[in-house]
């Protein structure tokens, strides 16, 4: 398994906050369900496109070992992400079950900030055990920032039609996870609009017809 040479899953990368983007990797093409992260080779995958994202700097042989178990784990943290944003969005309590998950997640390889001197001082983030297990322990973690965070009240779940993906309102007036689900809403509206339009004409022409009849009887 070469890094170069992995095909994703087609999850789509939106630019969103780590966890959020992990919750989309179940996503829906044309309203049918899709899961991004069917195989080992899907998950490394995301985590090569995700790399510059991560709180864990992943190497290419970091990803190369990439496990079933990585795999596990990753999909449990993702249906919890989806299952809190979920609650959040619908305004209902989190669930106690999911809360602990997410938790026991975060504790699996604790982290750390280490202070490196050359070339210059900088700091590094250090982690506990392999490295893509620390990456989404992080990836926990992170979702334990957003849920309990400012971000919380600005996630949304996208309004296009047979969309089932969560973003981050960035604007007062975003409703959609990207433009193409914005166009796809607006033709969907538009559609209904003319139908409705074309069927009371409809209706109403008919109405005139059997009038005219009655009245010439």
């Amino acid at each position: 398994m070469e890094v170069a040479h992995l095909a994703g899953g087609g999850a789509p990368l939106l630019g969103e906050p780590p966890p959020i983007e992990l919750g989309n990797t179940a996503y829906a093409v044309r309203g049918r369900r899709r899961d991004g992260l069917q195989s080992v080779e899907h998950l490394a995958a995301w985590l090569r496109d995700m790399r510059a994202c991560l709180a864990i700097g992943l190497a290419d042989a970091d990803i190369e070992g990439v496990t079933d178990q990585d795999l596990r784990l990753a999909r449990e943290l993702r249906d919890v992400i989806r299952a809190l944003a979920a609650a959040a969005v619908d305004g209902r309590e989190f669930d106690a079950d999911m809360v602990a998950t997410l938790n026991r997640h975060v504790r699996q390889s604790p982290r750390w900030r280490e202070l490196r001197s050359t070339p210059e001082p900088h700091t590094t983030v250090c982690a506990e055990g392999r490295p893509v297990a620390a990456a989404i322990a992080a990836l926990a973690e992170d979702a334990v920032d957003l849920f309990a965070g400012p971000q919380l009240d600005q996630l949304r779940a996208c309004h296009g039609p047979g969309c089932v993906l969560f973003f981050v309102r960035d604007t007062p007036r975003r409703e959609w996870c990207s433009p193409g689900c914005g166009n796809r809403a607006r033709a969907a509206r538009h559609y209904a609009k003319v139908r409705q339009e074309t069927g009371d004409g409809g209706h109403r022409s008919a109405i005139a017809t059997r009038g005219a009849s009655s009245s010439s009887a």
